[in-house]
């Protein structure tokens, strides 16, 4: 998906303006599914603190060459519409150069109510091109409970908040210092060790920062941002039911693995081929079949996988998790 994320920027972008932030643990890996990047292009973080601290440490790394708008994206989306894509990113790069004092981000049309995801309440339009609108951003609203992510759906008025963003560097400097002061406090000190090319300083001043998300600590509480809407035909592959749609048709299932089933449609299986799985009867079921875990959910429930883990922590089965 990392490779995916990068060719699908190729068309627009040169290698020489592609970054990839991670971890350091990854580093290695980052290089051999992308050797044509270059290496300097690899921001390692020492450790997660989440992305705003994350997106400071990239500046801090940038120095004085962070002048550029920029566009930051997670790397484990799906979007079928690139095309679109591209388009939509160009609008958006072309109002952010003229407004450098908002914050742009891109919604992607919702096709059904996930409750997995965030949504984007429409404000009024701000602007109108021949293929994309801009609107200002009403409010966010993370993982809303079905009934809600219905009307949501059904009023056109809401959008899938893909976090994907385009602002200035500058700008989130600014914003960091109003609301995040500590961590603001330490990216300076942060910049001033890199200078300095004293790692260890920056090393220790990083891992002091506080995780928190940048939707949360920044965007929502800023009174300038925008919204791009975009058909992309879009994915956050966060759940199994997800990964599902992406794989297969509407209401179809998808197979992997050794598999037999009998009156059931619907289904997801994601196996081995030296375990057989029978189906008798069941429909909109996700089974995932590992060296030692089974998982068996109804596709609407997949999200609350999250509640197996945290009950196997409770119960200290390390295992498993």
């Amino acid at each position: 998906m990392l490779q995916k994320t990068v060719a699908r920027l190729r068309p627009k972008f040169s290698w020489a303006d592609i970054f990839v932030s991670t971890n350091n643990e990854y580093a290695a890996e980052v290089k051999k599914e992308l050797p044509e990047l270059p290496p300097k292009n690899i921001i390692t973080e020492p450790f997660n603190r989440e992305r705003v601290a994350s997106i400071l440490f990239f500046i801090a790394q940038c120095g004085a060459g962070a002048k550029e708008p920029l566009l930051v994206l997670p790397s484990d989306h799906l979007i079928k519409n690139e095309n679109e894509f591209l388009i939509a990113l160009a609008a958006g790069q072309d109002f952010i150069q003229k407004n450098r004092d908002y914050i742009l981000t891109v919604g992607a049309k919702p096709n059904f109510p996930d409750t997995g995801l965030g949504y984007i309440k429409k404000g009024k339009l701000i602007k109108k091109s021949n293929h994309h609108e801009i609107f200002s951003v009403e409010f966010f609203k993370e993982k809303p409970n079905l009934k809600r992510t219905r009307n949501y759906v059904a009023s056109g008025q809401y959008l899938w908040n893909t976090a994907i963003y385009i602002f200035y560097p500058s700008l989130i400097e600014r914003l960091a210092k109003k609301f995040i002061p500590d961590n603001y406090a330490r990216f300076l000190k942060i910049k001033k060790a890199l200078v300095g090319k004293n790692q260890a300083v920056a090393v220790k001043e990083y891992s002091e920062m506080d995780k928190t998300g940048l939707e949360y600590s920044i965007i929502e509480n800023y009174d300038k941002v925008a919204v791009v809407a975009v058909n992309l035909d879009w994915s956050d592959v966060g759940s199994w039911a997800v990964l599902k749609d992406s794989l297969s048709q509407p209401n179809r299932s998808y197979i992997k693995g050794n598999y037999v089933g009998i009156e059931s449609k619907n289904v997801m299986v994601y196996g081995s081929f030296d375990k057989l799985v029978a189906g008798v009867g069941v429909k909109d079921l996700v089974i995932v079949v590992t060296e030692d875990i089974i998982l068996v959910c109804n596709k609407d429930d997949s999200q609350k996988v999250k509640h197996v883990i945290k009950k196997l922590e409770k119960q200290r089965k390390f295992d498993y998790i």
